[in-house]
């Protein structure tokens, strides 16, 4: 039962990121203080580019690699051309790394960037090594959207033959409802919906 109520609320926690709040999102990848950046900086002053190649696609590895190489040749030349290079190394990670997802590329959010608290929450379980307290969160939230919607439908049906506008409110709650329900049950059972796994993992695992 645990084992399903976490894949249940980490599957809803993508669903809702990708479905319902993109912009913010997306923001997770492409800000200064987000996991690809903060791998970039760790592998740029470690002078080795491997600890960031898991964040793009083998096909564009060479590619990171290259930038990787010239922003470390510009490294000794002056503090300024020192920044400039490592936030043109910073740009192709992450624009390769959201090409790999299929999301465009909208530039380098700065640090302290909002993200969506379902991302937040998902940080904090890895940061924290468990994972309690993000499956109550996630279920919680999730039994309360399809508490609130079955009720909305239930009061609907009561007055929905009075007249015309009173059945397509009830027409209305219950399209909500059904739909609420079928995509959280899709997320639960269908395969995974994110582009990443699909570009990239697949990839690494045919080599």
């Amino acid at each position: 039962m645990i084992a399903t109520a976490y894949r249940l609320s980490i599957l809803v926690a993508i669903f809702c990121a990708a479905i319902l709040l993109p912009t913010l999102a997306s923001a997770h990848c492409d800000t200064m203080d987000g996991p690809v950046v903060t791998a970039a900086k760790l592998a740029l002053k470690g002078g080795d580019a491997t600890p960031v190649l898991k964040w793009v696609r083998p096909a564009d590895e060479a590619s990171l690699r290259t930038a990787f190489e010239n922003t470390m040749k510009v490294h000794a030349l002056s503090p300024e051309a020192r920044e400039m290079a490592d936030n043109y190394f910073f740009e192709t990670l992450v624009r390769l790394h959201r090409a790999g997802e299929g999301e465009p590329y909208t530039g380098l959010k700065p640090a302290g960037t909002e993200v969506e608290p379902g991302i937040a929450l998902a940080d904090k379980a890895l940061e924290s090594g468990s994972a309690n307290e993000l499956v109550e969160q996630v279920t919680a939230e999730v039994a309360n959207g399809i508490r609130q919607r079955f009720a909305r439908v239930q009061q609907g049906s009561k007055h929905a033959q009075e007249s015309v506008d009173a059945g397509r409110e009830y027409v209305a709650a219950y399209v909500e409802y059904i739909h609420y329900v079928e995509n959280m049950h899709h997320a639960v059972t269908g395969p995974p919906s994110h582009a990443h796994e699909t570009q990239i993992a697949k990839q690494a695992r045919v080599q």
